[in-house]
């Protein structure tokens, strides 16, 4: 059986904002499919595993579709499928100061008029605000406020899907991966390049990683980014954020790095348990291994 999201709601209110954070959740979303074609959809999605979760975003731009939503909602639930509508509301003079401040029409007012397109689209939508199972007013809401509260709400207490925690490893000499959230500096730890027998492997061989974390420095620093982030991820995660990616650099990104980024995510699974996902990544543990430096 399928889960349907039916996000709805005024134009302006933030329906493409939440339709990115369904997908961010593990949903399938389709904006704007007529209510009518949603039963194909969800047949089309039952003959695949990975669909079981969908997101349809449904606005007045469906026009003379909308007639009959009702009924098109019911006979899924009928069916079996578990649907439920978020209805995205505002304020009116809200609404009206976005418009003029993004200078786009409003579906209903080609011709400007924004408040009397407001109150026709009320009419129309009011059969699906009705029947909504939570109504999110964003007058006063920003992105991120939005982003939280419709995770707050999916999620039902932290069933959903969790955000992924990726721990890249890094050379400065490279330049900083251009998707890192957070970015720390190990270049002040010792460096197993200058150890003629360690300078050819890397953090991923027991020496290396021996050499690094056994240090009174890695051993601290370990402890305060453990510390750190298990002050931080929670508020990410409830911020809305799919990904989380921790950067951790040396030099080269062969040796000091590596090792604290294997040791990091192995803090983090077993903190967590199964309740986070932690991946990790060595981008430039592959680069060209120097030679041994001369007697």
């Amino acid at each position: 059986m399928a889960h349907l999201v039916v996000v709805t709601g005024l134009s302006g209110a933030g329906r493409s904002t939440a339709l990115h954070v369904l997908e961010d959740l593990g949903f399938y979303c389709v904006d704007n499919l007529p209510p009518a074609l949603a039963p194909r959809l969800v047949e089309l999605a039952g003959e695949g595993e990975e669909l079981e979760r969908l997101g349809l975003g449904v606005d007045v731009r469906t026009g003379s579709f909308l007639v009959g939503v009702d009924d098109t909602l019911d006979s899924l639930e009928d069916a079996g499928h578990e649907v439920e509508v978020v209805f995205l509301d505002c304020a009116d003079d809200v609404l009206i100061r976005r418009y003029s401040e993004t200078r786009r029409p409003h579906p209903l007012a080609p011709g400007g008029d924004v408040p009397a397109a407001i109150q026709a689209e009320r009419t129309r939508l009011g059969p699906l605000r009705a029947r909504a199972a939570t109504v999110i007013d964003t007058s006063d809401l920003t992105v991120h406020d939005l982003k939280r509260a419709l995770v707050d709400y999916l999620s039902r207490g932290g069933e959903g899907r969790q955000m992924v925690t990726r721990v890249i490893s890094f050379g400065f000499k490279y330049g900083l991966p251009k998707d890192a959230d957070l970015v720390f500096d190990l270049r002040y730890l010792p460096n197993p390049h200058h150890v003629r027998e360690l300078r050819p492997k890397t953090g991923l061989d027991e020496p290396v990683a021996r050499y690094v974390l056994d240090t009174p420095e890695a051993a601290e620093l370990l402890d305060d980014l453990e510390r750190l982030l298990a002050h931080t991820l929670p508020r990410y995660e409830r911020e809305g954020k799919a990904y989380l990616t921790i950067a951790i650099g040396c030099t080269g990104g062969r040796h000091r790095s590596v090792a604290m980024s294997e040791a990091l995510a192995a803090r983090l699974r077993g903190a967590s348990g199964d309740a986070r996902e932690v991946r990790v990544q060595h981008r430039d543990v592959d680069r060209a291994t120097p030679r041994p430096a001369s007697r």
